[in-house]
């Protein structure tokens, strides 16, 4: 059977990961991607399909998102940064870049943050891994951007992912995503132009070439992310 779309890619990057697997040593792999991409969506259904296909007692993979680690609505606030969060000064980019080295370490179990979106807040140590979860799928903005820190995660993937569909399959999903939560067509119309669309070049032209190229250009509800 010819698989498309969603579950095509699940394959895929399911393909390139067990490629990657080393016996005595984790697997890293980077999903990147700009906002509404499908990377969230695409890292999810990985690690979903990952374990589903595998018979170890333990979970085979893990999902760290990038998003756990952004700044606290408070102190965007007094930064004056509030109206640009989502954008790289807006997480921690240091402490999550040396949380993403920390994972090569398997000797012992890790924390980490998740992010709520309907909340507008991380949520810490609401992550568990393992020390032997031989996967871990990392998946956010800006994995592969070419400036620090950003730049150091290169040497600790195994593999790296980017998705990518048209900049208007993006607007169309970020419009969903915003209206879903509540905003006005013309509010969420002006996060989308003035902060979201910035990112989104700023993610395409600056990021370093992946391992594997997708193009998620699906009009399904489910890709919002």
């Amino acid at each position: 059977m010819k698989l498309i779309g969603i579950d095509r890619d699940v394959e895929l990057v399911c393909e390139l990961i067990h490629n990657k697997l080393r016996d005595g040593s984790r697997t890293i792999i980077g999903i990147a991607g700009p906002p509404a991409s499908g990377k969230s969506t695409l890292a999810r259904e990985v690690v979903k399909s990952l374990n589903r296909n595998n018979s170890s007692s333990g979970l085979f993979a893990e999902l760290l998102p990038m998003d756990g680690y952004h700044l606290d609505n408070h102190l965007l606030k007094s930064l004056k940064l509030l109206s640009k969060k989502g954008s790289p000064e807006t997480f921690d980019a240091y402490g999550f870049c040396e949380a993403v080295k920390s994972l090569s370490c398997t000797t012992r179990e890790s924390f980490h943050p998740t992010f709520d979106r309907k909340m507008d807040l991380a949520i810490a140590n609401s992550i568990l891994i393992k020390p032997e979860t031989p996967v871990v799928v990392i998946e956010g903005n800006y994995l592969l951007m070419e400036t620090k820190p950003w730049s150091s995660l290169l040497k600790v993937f195994s593999s790296t992912v980017f998705v990518c569909p048209s900049m208007a399959t993006i607007q169309d999903r970020l419009m969903q995503r915003w209206l879903s939560l509540g905003l006005n067509p013309d509010d969420a119309m002006l996060k989308i132009t003035s902060n979201d669309l910035v990112n989104t070049k700023l993610i395409i032209d600056k990021s370093q070439p992946p391992d594997l190229y997708l193009n998620q250009n699906y009009t399904k509800k489910v890709y919002l992310e």
